[in-house]
C-alpha cells in the first residue's frame, strides 16, 4: 500500500533523520530531486534545459530553502533563475547564498524592480518571463490560504507551476482549500506522500516522490496499489463453479426507480460474481438487461446468497424498512446504499448487535443524514469517527473516496477525475462491492478495490469516444467494468 503521512509524522521522521546524516543533507537531497523534476519538465515542455528560465516563489522556512537550493542546481545546468523573496528578512540563508553564488537573480517580493511598493502590473514585473514557476512559498507547517501578497503574485503566473512538497495554501493534512491557493501542474513530494497529495489532487497535479531517507511509521492513511487490486481480484479457478465464486443478493429498485435495480444487479454480474439473485419489484427490467440473473419476488424465497446489497432505488417506506431489517438480521456481509442509508439514519438500531461485515456507502449529503453534520474539511477524521461509532466499514464517496474500518488505517482512492459524478454511478459501485464480499474478500479491501475499478471504468468510458474525454452516464460506466478489471489484472501480471 502507498502510505500518506501527516505533517507531525513527517516532522518526527525528519528529526530522526537529522541524527543520522550531516547537517543540510536532507535539504540537498530534496532540492536535487526538485531540480531534476524541473529540468525534465523544461525539456518536455520547451525541448531543452540550458537557456530556459525559471522563477522561484520563495517564502520563509525550509520549503523556500528547498526552492533556493534547487535554483542553484538549475543555474549550473544553464537555466536562468530568478528568486522572488516574499519574506526577504526570513529567507533561508544557506539556500539564498547558494543561489547568489551560482549567479541566480534575487528580487524583493515586496517591491517591484523600480523599488516601488507592489501594485497592479508590478507582480508581472517581479515574475519576469519564465518558462516555469516553482512554488516554494510554504511547506507542511503552513496552514490556511495564501496571504494577499502571495495570492496576487500567484494569480499573475501564466506558466506551469511546480510545487515544492505541496501546493501553498492547501492544508497538508486535510487537503482543505479555504481561500487562495496554488494550483500546481506538478508537485514534488519530499520524503513521503502527505494526505494533501490524495485529498487535494486537483491542486497537486502530477505527483513525483523524491526519497530523502525518512524512516516512517505504519500509515494511518493509505491507498491500495493498482497491482494489488488486479492481483487480488477474484477470478474462476480450475475447480470453481458458479456457487464457489460467490452469490450476490440484490434488493434494489422500485416502480419509481427500476433503473437502480438494473445498474446494481448488472454491476454484480460484471464484477465476476458467480451468480446474482434479485429480490424486488424490478425483476422484469433486470431480466430484460441481464437474463443470467435469477429473480425472486421477496427475500425469503431468494435462495442461498453470500452477500447482500440493499438500497439503490428501494424506497424508504415501512415495507422497505422491513426488507432492510430482514437482510441485516442475517449473518452475511451487507452493503447499504442510497435509500438504505436514509432508513438507517432514521433508525440506527437496525444495526444494533450486528456482527457480520457491513459496508455503508454515503455521499456527503447521506453522511450528514447519518451523523447530523457534514464531513467538514477533515474528511478522514469524519469518516473514521463514523466507522468507529457504528462499528461498520464506511465508504465516503468523492473524487478522493475514503474507506474507514474500525481499528484499521483509512484507505483512500483518488479517482484521477470526476467522470463518475453522474446519476446511477453509486448503484454500480454498490454492486461491485457486494460481488467482492460474496467472494470472501475483506470489507475494507472490497470497498477500496471496488472504488478503484469503478473510477477506472468511468475513465475508460469517458475516453472511449474521444481522447479528451466526454461526459458519461452510468450505463457506459457499467459496460466498462470488465475492461477495468482486465486492465488491472494485466498490470498485476506485468503486461
Amino acid at each position: 500500500m502507498r502510505g500518506y503521512f501527516t505533517a507531525d509524522e513527517v516532522r518526527a521522521a525528519e528529526a530522526e533523520l537529522f541524527t543520522r546524516v550531516p547537517e543540510g543533507m536532507p535539504m540537498r537531497r530534496a532540492a536535487f530531486g526538485l531540480a531534476d523534476v524541473v529540468a525534465r519538465e523544461l525539456r518536455a515542455r520547451t525541448g531543452g534545459v540550458a537557456g530556459r528560465s525559471v522563477t522561484l516563489l520563495v517564502g520563509s522556512g525550509d520549503n523556500g530553502g528547498d526552492a533556493l537550493w534547487a535554483g542553484s542546481m538549475l543555474r549550473r545546468r544553464g537555466v536562468a533563475v530568478r528568486a522572488v523573496l516574499l519574506s526577504p528578512d526570513r529567507a533561508h540563508r544557506a539556500g539564498l547564498a547558494a543561489l547568489r553564488r551560482s549567479g541566480g537573480r534575487v528580487v524583493n517580493g515586496e517591491v517591484d524592480t523600480g523599488g516601488r511598493a507592489i501594485a497592479g502590473a508590478g507582480f508581472s514585473v517581479l515574475l519576469g518571463t519564465p518558462d516555469l514557476v516553482v512554488d516554494g512559498i510554504v511547506g507542511i507547517s503552513g496552514r490556511g490560504p495564501l496571504r494577499p501578497r502571495a495570492a496576487e503574485l500567484v494569480a499573475a503566473v501564466r506558466v506551469p507551476i511546480i510545487a515544492a512538497d505541496l501546493p501553498s495554501g492547501v492544508d497538508p493534512d486535510t487537503g482543505a482549500v479555504t481561500g487562495p491557493a496554488v494550483r500546481a501542474d506538478v508537485t514534488v513530494a519530499f520524503g513521503a506522500y502527505k494526505p494533501v497529495h490524495a485529498l487535494a489532487a486537483p491542486n497537486c497535479g502530477r505527483i513525483e516522490l523524491v526519497p530523502i531517507g525518512l524512516r516512517l511509521p505504519e500509515p494511518n492513511l493509505a491507498a491500495l496499489e493498482l497491482e494489488s487490486v488486479g492481483a487480488g481480484w477474484p477470478v474462476p479457478g480450475a475447480v470453481d463453479d458458479k456457487y464457489t465464486q460467490g452469490v450476490v443478493g440484490v434488493c434494489a429498485g422500485s416502480a419509481t426507480y427500476p433503473g437502480a435495480a438494473v445498474l446494481c444487479a448488472g454491476a454484480a454480474v460484471a464484477a465476476t460474481s458467480g451468480m446474482v439473485r434479485y429480490a424486488g419489484t424490478g425483476a422484469e427490467q433486470v431480466l430484460a438487461h441481464f437474463p443470467e440473473v435469477i429473480a425472486a419476488p421477496d427475500i425469503p424465497s431468494t435462495g442461498r446468497v453470500q452477500s447482500w446489497v440493499f438500497g439503490p432505488g428501494a424506497g424508504t417506506d415501512d415495507d422497505a424498512r422491513d426488507r432492510l431489517a430482514q437482510i441485516l438480521a442475517t449473518e452475511l456481509p451487507v452493503v447499504v446504499d442510497a435509500d438504505g442509508l436514509t432508513l438507517l439514519a432514521s433508525d440506527p438500531s437496525l444495526l444494533t448487535a450486528r456482527e457480520a461485515p457491513t459496508v455503508l456507502t454515503p455521499h456527503a449529503g447521506e453522511f450528514a443524514r447519518l451523523t447530523g453534520s457534514d464531513p467538514g474539511p477533515d474528511r478522514v477524521a469524519a469518516v473514521r469517527k463514523l466507522a468507529e461509532s457504528w462499528q461498520v466499514t464506511v465508504l465516503l464517496k468523492g473524487r478522493a473516496t475514503l474507506i474507514a474500518t474500525p481499528g484499521r488505517p483509512v484507505l483512500v482512492n483518488e479517482a484521477g477525475g470526476s467522470w463518475a459524478a453522474t446519476a446511477g454511478s453509486g448503484d454500480v459501485l454498490s454492486g461491485i462491492i457486494a460481488a467482492l464480499l460474496a467472494a470472501g474478500r475483506d470489507p475494507a479491501w472490497s470497498a477500496a478495490a471496488a472504488a478503484r475499478v469503478h473510477a477506472l471504468a468511468a475513465n475508460l468510458a469517458a475516453h472511449a469516444a474521444t481522447a479528451a474525454g466526454a461526459p458519461i452516464s452510468a450505463s457506459p460506466l457499467l459496460a466498462h467494468v470488465p475492461a477495468a478489471i482486465g486492465t488491472l489484472r494485466e498490470l498485476a501480471a506485468g503486461k
